[in-house]
C-alpha cells in the first residue's frame, strides 16, 4: 500500500490572493512558518522554513510553480534519507472562492513511513485551516496552537 494523502479546503478569496499567501514568505510567516520563510517559492530554488513550535529549519525544494495553479515541493521525510513530494493545487471556483488541495506522497512503506505520513497529513490540514483563517478573518491560528 502506498502511503499518500490529500486534504482540501475551500477559501473564500480569489485564487491570486490564496496562491500569493502560500508563495509569498512574509504572508506564509503570518499563519504557517511562524518563525521564518527564507524566500518566495520560486521554481528551482531551495527555501528554508522555520517554525516557532518546532526546532530547526527545514529545507524545502521547489520543483514546479504554475502561478495561481500549482506548487510542487520536495522535502525530507521524517526518518530522513529521502524526500517526499507535496503538490498544492489552487482551483478558482468563482470570482471570490478557491479550492486548495494539498497532496503528499513518497514515504517508505514501513511503520515509520506510515507514522510520518499521518503526522504530515495532520500538519497540512492544520496549514490549510490556518490559511483559511488568515485570509478570511485576519487571524493566526498557529499562535499558541502547539
Amino acid at each position: 500500500m502506498k502511503f499518500e494523502f490529500q486534504v482540501q479546503t475551500k477559501i473564500q478569496k480569489p485564487v491570486r490572493e490564496v496562491f500569493d499567501a502560500v508563495y509569498n514568505p512574509r504572508k506564509l510567516e503570518g499563519y504557517f512558518t511562524t518563525k521564518s520563510a527564507s524566500a518566495p517559492l520560486d521554481e528551482g530554488t531551495t527555501v528554508m522554513w522555520e517554525f516557532a513550535d518546532h526546532p530547526g529549519a527545514f529545507p524545502v525544494h521547489v520543483r514546479k510553480v504554475v502561478p495561481n495553479e500549482l506548487i510542487v515541493l520536495e522535502w525530507a521525510a521524517g526518518e530522513g534519507g529521502y524526500d517526499t513530494r507535496v503538490e498544492m493545487r489552487f482551483v478558482q471556483l468563482d470570482a471570490e472562492s478557491t479550492m486548495v488541495t494539498i497532496a503528499e506522497s513518497g514515504w517508505k512503506e514501513n511503520e515509520r513511513g506510515l507514522k510520518d505520513s499521518y503526522g504530515n497529513c495532520q500538519g497540512w490540514m492544520n496549514m490549510s485551516c490556518c490559511l483559511k483563517a488568515y485570509l478570511e478573518y485576519g487571524i493566526n491560528l498557529r499562535k499558541g496552537f502547539f
